[in-house]
């Protein structure tokens, strides 16, 4: 398809995008893994170009992504500590001297950049679910350039995007490939949602037959689930929700168990702003963990998938995240899935930012 089209845009949500879309960033982000992989440079591609990172919340994988990224293709990542600058904020949130308002922040950056990233969710917005979202969605209202989101409180489509890459390397197609998405325990209760609604949203937009697993109390956004019914709709495949831990994993080829939080975290009208409940909700469920005899339920050829990092000894066992050795049958493949943020996010700033 023509690319014109992508240049100058947003990324904030897959949802916002069509299949052919997020085909053609797939077909780039191994193009540009393939060239990586033989020593080819691509650093004319977005030369003397600027990003500016800004992080309301810590982070590996995506930091060092969009920086080593940003290197390859020519360009440089400025990053941005809120802390250590006037904390961009929405009005009705401004501190004097201390907070600068979203509207100057976006226009400044613009006139110096070419787009800006934003990690943002949980404590900042005081897990006001909706809130990290709203903020990233102001910026791109009043910046220019374009707004790439690296986590929010609803979405996190450049994982989202890892995600389906990996799956697409590991099995050749989405059709036919069961994707199940599983809460797993954790004794942390403060997981946002962005994760596990993006990765059902990807894999039931590229044809995955896409099975959700939680407890009841662990519903995610309506909105989300009503998108992965529409998509599998349109692909002819199927979208299913199950409260049963080992049912759903029974002939998966990809299992993802993650921890999220239930709406109980939230501050109202979504939740209850009521820590210690979700905490005691979690606490009912700790058998839900990825254990090898977890994983003996899926396929015989099943993938282990986790957005890193994974809470070791509780969402999972050592044994699975370690074994990487596809002789065995069943593998990790976090590794490859969490080297894919490179290639995927460099493949959206090359099409968006030129």
């Amino acid at each position: 398809m023509k690319t014109e089209s992508f240049r100058g845009r947003d990324f904030i949500t897959l949802l916002d995008w069509s299949k052919e879309e997020v085909e053609t960033i797939l077909d780039v982000a191994l193009d540009l893994k393939r060239r990586f992989a033989v020593g080819e440079l691509h650093d004319h591609i977005l030369r003397a170009k600027t990003l500016f990172l800004i992080f309301y919340n810590q982070s590996l994988r995506t930091r060092n992504s969009f920086e080593a990224g940003m290197t390859q293709l020519g360009g440089h990542a400025h990053f941005l500590d809120p802390s250590k600058i006037y904390t961009p904020a929405l009005p009705g949130k401004e501190v004097a001297y201390s907070t600068e308002r979203v509207s100057d922040v976006a226009r400044v950056l613009a006139r110096m950049g070419h787009a800006i990233a934003i990690r943002c969710y949980g404590d900042p917005v005081d897990w006001v679910y909706g809130a990290a979202n709203e903020l990233m969605r102001n910026f791109a209202y009043w910046a220019d350039i374009p707004l790439l989101n690296m986590e929010c409180d609803k979405y996190h489509p450049f994982q989202a995007l890892a995600d389906v890459l990996t799956v697409k390397e590991k099995f050749g197609t989405f059709k036919g490939t069961k994707f199940v998405m599983s809460w797993a325990y954790s004794p942390s209760v403060h997981k946002p949602r962005a994760v596990p609604q993006s990765a059902i949203i990807a894999a039931a937009m590229m044809g995955c037959d896409t099975v959700l697993a939680h407890p009841p109390e662990m519903a995610l956004d309506p909105e989300v689930i009503q998108a992965c019914e529409r998509y599998a709709g349109m692909n002819g495949a199927s979208f299913a929700i199950s409260h049963d831990f080992e049912a759903a994993a029974k002939g998966a080829h990809v299992l993802y168990p993650k921890a999220w939080a239930p709406t109980q975290i939230f501050k109202p009208p979504v939740g209850e702003d009521n820590p210690a409940l979700a905490q005691e909700i979690f606490d009912r469920y700790k058998d839900w963990k990825a254990t090898p005899e977890y994983m003996a339920l899926g396929d015989p050829n099943a993938i282990y998938m986790h957005c890193l990092p994974c809470d070791r000894g509780w969402e999972v066992t050592d044994e699975v995240v370690d074994n990487t050795d596809p002789e065995r049958g069943w593998r990790s493949v976090v590794y490859d899935q969490a080297e894919n943020r490179l290639h995927v996010q460099k493949a959206v700033m090359s099409l968006l930012m030129r």
